[in-house]
């Protein structure tokens, strides 16, 4: 007969030093989350949450060993007295960089892994039965290396689920994943807390996805629990969220500005539309004239990057050949700030690669500064551009950010190596971090150390790949002052990536790929009013501009400040109220 556990978590008191550190990461953390709940927790970078979820499965102290005070109780089992082995049939954990828990040649294997590993005999069927509840029937035989950034994380999720534990903590279940696969993940992980019973806690930054889908919220700072509230409670609970650099959602930031003081500030679009409408009235609400009409502008200037009839295709071992980009032709211009949309898969990477000349297009031509990519090698247009990737710490590889970007230069031959890199640390505000390790800086700090890398050598285009993916408020905002300062420096900027929020805030035009083709191009109000367009490609707009076009304002303002400045409501004018808000 099975035992059965209580699938609750209980800290008490809980302190965690690492090996060589000064400072407790964890100090006196205590913490109750009952069976069946859907939890998140959040904090600022450091604040000890992942440190905290990773308790939960016995990871810290049995693989990450350091000094630890407290209990932490998991499914009736103490974590400091129970083996990892054992604690995993109870607990399923899903990284933050799931490729990295991937071990296995097939999907079947990898589900299969921890089944075969504790010599379970039902472990087909185990398999079988993991694959139907995440809908990747028919995925058994392909090759994990073959599927999208989506399949992946499913995959991940399967593996964890293949014990059938009662807890599942998954970290940061929406990064890295375009808007369409993050929601349909969280409805996966929504019906397991439903209709299987699963305690579910997520790591999450976006509060969005956080009002949807959680009833409850975990705040760890600097180390402790400061509470854990009902999500509508804490998500009102600004001060705090801001305090730890966490975002509410963009609906809430927008009722803390318009709305009367003393409301409960609405956490969902679908509560927003409702108190909204409540309190606007005709001439509360400016109309400026049609989105639809918008168009793009004029061109006087040459392009100085050139795709023309471009057709990419990579080989894959079962599927024969699969075309990442269709007949394409774009043209990007001098000042242009341009975010490249679209889900997993629609070839954005593979455009900027073929940018640099990494790759070389199976059919037609991509032209950079007038030069044919095709003849020459990408070192030639590596002078003129900067690719920085998703991954940045791979852009490291000596011992600090200084030695990175002399490094850079020496192998280019650069005679004035020591300048410049005073120039790109002096510009990019590095001073405090050019003598530490790149790879053990914060994720936001390692893009702008990398971009410095890039911008030493003067570049007129710059490529940025998923800039703000799996970033807190700060990195986040980081990342946005660091690619507002290199749009001063350089002629364009190209961002791909899935962060629709930044694509409003911040470009001048979007791109939006879909099946490997451009299927719109535009003006980011021309662009995000086409709700044909977005649903086509997979996206969801911003809230503002979702919450805009509920409520008739057209064109949609794409900030919650300039909502703010469009919307009155009684008593002071917005622009009274709070300060800058993106």
């Amino acid at each position: 007969m099975t035992e059965t556990h209580d699938a609750g978590i209980v800290v008490d008191d809980l302190s965690f030093r690492y090996p060589g550190t000064d400072d407790a990461v964890l100090s006196g953390a205590d913490l109750e989350i009952d069976p069946g709940e859907f939890v998140a927790v959040v904090g600022g970078n450091g604040s000890g949450k992942t440190t905290l979820c990773k308790s939960f499965n016995g990871i810290i102290p049995h693989f990450y060993e350091g000094e630890i005070e407290g209990q932490v109780t998991v499914a009736d089992l103490d974590v400091r007295t129970s083996s990892v082995s054992e604690l995993s049939r109870h607990v399923g954990y899903v990284f933050q960089e799931f490729d990295n828990q991937l071990v296995s040649p097939t999907v079947f294997e990898e589900v299969a892994f921890a089944p075969l590993n504790y010599g379970l005999e039902d472990y087909r069927e185990r398999v079988s039965r993991t694959l139907e509840t995440l809908d990747l029937e028919g995925l058994e035989d392909r090759f994990v290396w073959e599927l999208s950034g989506g399949q992946k994380h499913l995959v991940a999720l399967a593996a964890a689920l293949s014990l059938d534990p009662e807890i599942l903590v998954v970290d940061e279940p929406a990064a890295q994943l375009d808007p369409i696969n993050a929601r349909e993940t969280y409805d996966r992980l929504a019906r397991l807390n439903r209709e299987r019973g699963k305690t579910v806690v997520t790591i999450e930054h976006q509060t969005e996805f956080i009002a949807e889908y959680c009833d409850h919220v975990v705040l760890v700072d600097d180390g402790t629990v400061s509470w854990k509230l009902p999500v509508d409670k804490a998500l009102n609970r600004l001060d705090d969220l801001r305090a730890q650099d966490i975002h509410p959602p963009q609906v809430t930031r927008i009722a803390d500005r318009v709305l009367d003081d003393g409301d409960r500030l609405p956490v969902t679009l679908a509560d927003a539309i409702t108190q909204f409408t409540e309190q606007a009235s005709e001439s509360a609400v400016r109309t400026d004239g049609s989105a639809a009409d918008a168009q793009p502008a004029d061109r006087r200037s040459e392009p100085v990057i050139s795709f023309d009839d471009v057709t990419h295709t990579y080989q894959t071992l079962r599927s024969g050949t699969r075309t990442v980009l269709d007949d394409l032709s774009l043209d990007l211009y001098p000042d242009d700030r341009i975010a490249l949309v679209g889900s997993n898969g629609a070839g954005k990477s593979t455009l900027l690669q073929l940018i640099t000349g990494l790759e070389t297009p199976d059919t037609g031509t991509v032209t950079v500064d007038g030069v044919d990519t095709g003849t020459v090698l990408p070192e030639r247009l590596a002078d003129d551009v900067v690719y920085v990737h998703q991954n940045p710490e791979e852009m490291f590889i000596d011992d600090s950010v200084r030695a990175d970007v002399a490094h850079y230069l020496e192998d280019r031959g650069y005679p004035d190596g020591a300048e410049r890199v005073d120039d790109v640390i002096d510009f990019l505000d590095l001073g405090a971090l050019q003598d530490r390790d790149g790879r053990l800086l914060s994720v936001g700090q390692q893009r702008r150390a990398s971009l410095a890398i890039g911008l030493a050598t003067d570049p007129s285009i710059i490529l940025l790949d998923e800039p703000t993916g799996s970033l807190d408020l700060a990195s986040r905002e980081e990342v946005g002052r660091t690619i507002d300062r290199a749009g001063t420096r350089v002629e364009t900027v190209v961002v791909a990536t899935h962060d629709l929020e930044l694509a409003a805030a911040w470009a001048t035009r979007v791109v939006v790929l879909d099946d490997g083709d451009v299927i719109a191009d535009g003006s980011p109000e021309h662009v995000f009013a086409d709700t044909g367009v977005l649903e086509r490609a997979n996206l969801h707009p911003p809230q503002v501009v979702r919450l805009a076009a509920e409520l008739g304002l057209d064109p949609a303002p794409l900030t919650v400040e300039a909502f703010a400045d469009r919307f009155r409501a009684d008593g002071p004018s917005p622009a009274s109220i709070g300060g800058d808000d993106r």
